[in-house]
Formats: C-alpha cells, sequence, structure tokens
C-alpha cells in the first residue's frame, strides 16, 4: 500500500504563513484559546484502506466572523487549531488487544508531539465554506500505517514457533483467515464478532502465539495484516482474490476459519492447531508471517466506516 504524501517539503513556506497571520490577526488565535470558538469534528476509521477521515467545521456567525473579509481570518483559525483537533479523534484508536493509543500516552510511552506528529503528516483539504456560508470545514486523511510503522519500535527478527515435529504441508503465497462471523470468546461464556486493531496477534487452539508484530519485519508494508470482507476473497479469478489482495497473498493463499477470538478487546482471533501447523512446518510458510501476507476477513458491519461526532471549544 503507497504511503500517503508529505507536507515536509511545505512546510517552510506554512511555518511563514502562520507567522505573518500571527502579526496580520492577532485576535484570531485568542479567539481559539479563549474557548470562544466551538469546532463540530467528524470521523470514521477504514480498516480496509487503512485510514481515518476526519472533518472539521466551525460556525463563522457564532466566531464572530463575516464574509467576505473574514475568510482569510477563518481559514487562519483552521490552520492553527487543526492538531488540536484531530488530537482526540486518534486517542481511541486500537493498538492492540489490551491497548489504545490513549492508553499509550497516559503509559508516557508514546508522547502529546507524538500525536501531533500523526496529525501533521495527514493528507489536508483546503478549507471550503459550506453551502450556506455559514461556516467553514477542511477534511484530513490520517494514514494508518504511518501510525503503526511509528509505533513497530522492535528490531525484526524474532521468529515464528518451530515444531519439533514438522507436519507435511503445501507451500502457500499468502494467509487468510475467515472470521467473518461470532466467535467465542476465549476464557469467556460469550461470542463476539472479531473487531480490528493495529497490531492483532494470532494464537492457536493451544494457546500458543502463532504471529504477532514482533515477528512482521517492516518495509514496502507497514500493517502487520490486511482487512477485508468475504467478498473480495471469494472472486472468480484464478486466486480468488481481487486485485490488492492478489497482490498480497499470491494465486495460492491457505485460506483458514478462526475457531475463536481473544483478548480484553476482541481482535485477534484463534486458528486450530492442526491448521497453525501448516503455518509454523513450512520455512516458506513462516516467511509469509515476516512479510505481513496476512488477510483477515472480518464482517461487514465491523468493517464499515461508521461516522462519529464531537464537539471541541
Amino acid at each position: 500500500m503507497k504511503a500517503y504524501p508529505l507536507f515536509r517539503s511545505f512546510f517552510p513556506r506554512i511555518l511563514a504563513v502562520i507567522i505573518f497571520l500571527g502579526l496580520a490577526f492577532p485576535g484570531a488565535f485568542a479567539l481559539a484559546q479563549e474557548g470562544q470558538i466551538r469546532f463540530e469534528t467528524s470521523y470514521s476509521v477504514d480498516w480496509v484502506r487503512s485510514e481515518m477521515l476526519a472533518l472539521a467545521d466551525f460556525n463563522l456567525a457564532q466566531a464572530g466572523i463575516r464574509l467576505p473579509t473574514g475568510r482569510f481570518q477563518a481559514e487562519e483559525i483552521l490552520l492553527e487549531s487543526y492538531t488540536r483537533l484531530l488530537r482526540p479523534l486518534l486517542l481511541p484508536l486500537r493498538v492492540d488487544s489490551s491497548t489504545t493509543l490513549r492508553e499509550l500516552l497516559d503509559r508516557g510511552e508514546i508522547r502529546l508531539e507524538d500525536m501531533d506528529r500523526f496529525s501533521r503528516e495527514a493528507d489536508r483539504m483546503p478549507p471550503s465554506l459550506s453551502r450556506d456560508l455559514g461556516s467553514m470545514y477542511s477534511s484530513y486523511r490520517i494514514s494508518l500505517e504511518r501510525i503503526s510503522a511509528f509505533l513497530m519500535r522492535h528490531r525484526p527478527g524474532a521468529e515464528p514457533e518451530r515444531p519439533l515435529i514438522p507436519a507435511i504441508t503445501a507451500d502457500y503465497t499468502g494467509i487468510i483467515i475467515i472470521a467473518n462471523g461470532e466467535l467465542p470468546i476465549h476464557g469467556r461464556h460469550s461470542s463476539a464478532l472479531l473487531e480490528p486493531c493495529l497490531f492483532p496477534k494470532i494464537w492457536d487452539t493451544n494457546m500458543n502465539v502463532i504471529y504477532d508484530k514482533a515477528m512482521f519485519e517492516p518495509g514496502e508494508r507497514n500493517m502487520i495484516v490486511h482487512y477485508t470482507v468475504q467478498e473480495n476473497v471469494f472472486r472468480p479469478t484464478p486466486s480468488g482474490l481481487e486485485g490488492e489482495l492478489a497482490a498480497l497473498a499470491g494465486p495460492r493463499p491457505l485460506r483458514i476459519f478462526a475457531r475463536g477470538v481473544f483478548g480484553v478487546y476482541p481482535t485477534d482471533p484463534i486458528i486450530d492447531r492442526e491448521d497453525a501447523m501448516m503455518i509454523i512446518s513450512s520455512d516458506n510458510n513462516r516467511r509469509l508471517l515476516k512479510e505481513g501476507r496476512v488477510i483477515l476477513v472480518l464482517n461487514e458491519e465491523i468493517l464499515q466506516p461508521r461516522l462519529n461526532t464531537l464537539s471541541q471549544y
């Protein structure tokens, strides 16, 4: 998956604009800092595309801004405020089966500056006026792959389990785990749909870890798994996969049905020990884990982006 373009080459220009705006409209920054501007922020997470989409807007009349003379001032406010606005949208993002970005921040494993870095590297659309000219808004696209790459601070090299008595298995070109129905939760008397996160683990029914982020070698891809829906892995093509997935999992993927889920958040699939042996008994198949050639098929309702709205001052 291609990374989104960075704005580093434009940073000197942006900085110059901010300095100029601060001198030209000193009252705008004060308005934002004093809480006289109420922003409405909406966001959704698209795990299939590995991105977060966000929209920030504010009521111009409520902020005391009149058009057309105040348009430049309104654009200045959005430019000055967007990292602060995107910060709370990122906090609930699930990192693994027990952790969110908020918890990493609370534990000091990441800093507030890191959160703002994720926002600054977002693709930003120029501010626009609503049709009724009553508000100004701007949209942002944040790459989950960039966040994943930043959080992978391990030295690659952890080896998947090697069984003492390997099973006879074929060499595959990718691994597909189908987990789109409700599954029993390990250790509980309940079931749940598998949910996405940045770093899911794969367990076998003996509760051995078959795959985690320490086994993954970052490179062209920085997401350790790729999420999709069932219809994309049962296509009328030689591999049964749609285009992008076919490039990832190749012409002969191993298809496995998950048997359960595990975690405080139900993000980790559990597969049969026999299926796990098919992966770990072959040097070729263990390599698929290192290269992240792993696809998780989740319920379409879970993967469908949901719009969330916040009001911020």
